[in-house]
């Protein structure tokens, strides 16, 4: 039976740089979400579709196959057996994603490819809607968070190391602006999950949060 390990969250609490490092020491494959939606994005491209055209991505959803391969240590993004890892991080493909990701349908076909995958191998699966929907039976469910404050001075320390200033109070304004859209969405809204870990990291290091969740993980399996 494989292991699931599903990380939800707010933007800026650190999901995916903690996702990636508790996947690495366990030897798991980390499902990166983003990259699947890119590939599917990657795909209608291929088509010829029109980014606007939600009920054509709807319809051709379904033929897409997209999944995760780790080859020598690095990430393969699979699309019907394509290694198309390269293709994904223009920001033609980015544009498209951002349009195609809210259409229902697409998200159900890549929440369906993401039940299979963490079926069938161990993994570490971070997101918005992860613990609550696609891996509600995930043996380990952590809701990472951090306070406003520190989750915008961490993406200010971050823009500032790339050269890139920008206020504090509008990166924090952005952040909590944000939160309210994830949690007041639609579909498949950012809540935690009734048997999720809450787990604050405004003051810990990453070192410290990546120790902790180990320390879960190797509780459950003393059970």
């Amino acid at each position: 039976m494989s292991f699931n390990i599903a990380i939800d969250g707010p933007a800026g609490a650190g999901k995916s740089t903690i996702a990636k490092k508790i996947a690495a020491k366990l030897s798991y494959i980390y499902v990166d979400t983003g990259a699947m939606y890119r590939a599917m994005a990657l795909y209608f491209l291929r088509l010829g579709l029109d980014p606007e055209d939600s009920e054509s991505m709807a319809a051709a959803c379904g033929s897409a196959d997209i999944s995760i391969r780790y080859v020598d240590g690095e990430q393969n993004v699979l699309l019907n057996g394509e290694n198309v890892t390269p293709y994904i991080r223009s920001e033609e493909v980015g544009n498209m994603a951002s349009k195609s990701s809210p259409v229902p349908q697409v998200r159900e076909k890549l929440t369906q490819l993401q039940k299979e995958l963490a079926a069938r191998e161990n993994v570490v699966m971070d997101g918005r809607d992860i613990g609550t929907c696609v891996l509600p039976r995930a043996q380990i469910k952590i809701y990472l968070t951090a306070s406003t404050h520190t989750r915008a001075l961490r993406r200010f320390k971050e823009l500032e190391e790339k050269g890139i200033r920008e206020s504090l109070e509008a990166i924090e304004a952005d952040i909590a602006d944000r939160d309210y859209r994830d949690m007041h969405r639609e579909l498949s809204p950012l809540r935690q999950a009734e048997d999720a870990w809450y787990l604050d990291t405004s003051d810990m290091s990453i070192e410290e949060v990546v120790e902790a969740i180990l320390g879960r993980v190797a509780q459950y399996r003393e059970k």
